[in-house]
């Protein structure tokens, strides 16, 4: 197949894209420069341009552009671009697919927070959405930019991704680091659900959506059971070989995360029932093994 990324020289999409490549498939990356190479094609999605033969050309395109989620959250200019980076990347290649004569399939990034809090409860992809925290409200208005795909007939697949652990990269390259310096702590009572993937396992479940015809939909990104912040800060501890017996207060944490601080005491027991369902199998289904893998 010929798949478009965008985002593709980010963490996540070069290693979808050597993934990918390894499968026999053919990426075009989406950049914002000038290019002449035919891995490559220039898009600007603030002025709404794109090459429209590059998309009318691909089978799959893949969004994953945006701003980092870590920034200052308490700055009204990083909350704007976090929210418009991703709300605008998806509307213009939705427009896009839209305009092609056969529609691409369009794998859609975005955030496991689109549920928001909903403490014990067992999310699935058929669970709803509540609240009004930053990341949960950016992640609705993220989604409704693939509206004009899904109304041309396109296949989408939204991937609802979770926190992805790799020692390589946000947030374990942080958190490895503070835990070895013994450090390590739960957060608040620790008893909100930590939803969290293995690289390995996220790379795996995209490509598999993108090359399985039949999938469509929204896609939890995330191992199968789910910790509590408690059982992470236990299982990390351990496999650094360290203690971790303090906690961080909830009100420091509000204080100190702002706009975030709904991502650390929220909630989120999430499934990928959807993903199990098209027939992916996960290599990495608790906690121990996301960071054993990503630690590794």
């Amino acid at each position: 197949m010929r798949i478009v990324i965008a985002g593709a020289s980010g963490f996540l999409g070069t290693a979808l894209s050597t993934e990918l490549v390894q499968r026999g498939h053919a990426v075009v990356a989406l950049v914002r420069r000038p290019t002449s190479s035919p891995d490559e094609s220039t898009w600007d999605p603030y002025a709404g341009s794109l090459d429209q033969a590059v998309v009318d050309a691909a089978d799959v395109v893949v969004n994953l552009a945006g701003t980092p989620t870590a920034g200052n959250p308490h700055s009204a200019t990083w909350a704007r671009e976090l929210r418009e980076s991703r709300v605008t990347t998806t509307r213009v290649l939705a427009e896009a697919i839209a305009r092609s004569p056969e529609p691409a399939a369009f794998l859609a990034g975005n955030g496991i927070s689109w549920y928001g809090d909903h403490g014990a409860q067992v999310l699935t992809e058929a669970s709803d959405s509540r609240g009004h925290a930053l990341l949960t409200e950016v992640t609705r208005e993220w989604e409704a930019a693939t509206a004009a795909a899904s109304e041309a007939g396109a296949r989408v697949c939204i991937l609802r991704t979770s926190p992805v652990m790799d020692r390589r990269s946000a947030p374990l390259k942080q958190l490895r680091l503070v835990f070895k310096a013994g450090f390590g702590a739960r957060l608040g009572d620790g008893r909100q659900h930590m939803a969290m993937v293995s690289l390995r396992d996220w790379v795996g479940g995209v490509a598999h959506l993108a090359e399985h015809a039949s999938a469509s939909g929204a896609f939890n990104l995330c191992c199968p059971r789910t910790p509590t912040n408690a059982e992470f800060t236990r299982a990390l501890a351990d496999a650094v070989h360290r203690k971790a017996f303090v906690a961080v207060p909830k009100i420091g944490l509000r204080i100190g995360a702002g706009e975030m601080a709904p991502e650390l005491l929220g909630s989120l027991n999430v499934r990928p029932a959807a993903l199990e369902a098209a027939g992916y199998v996960f290599r990495d289904p608790d906690v121990t093994a996301v960071l054993r893998t990503g630690l590794a």
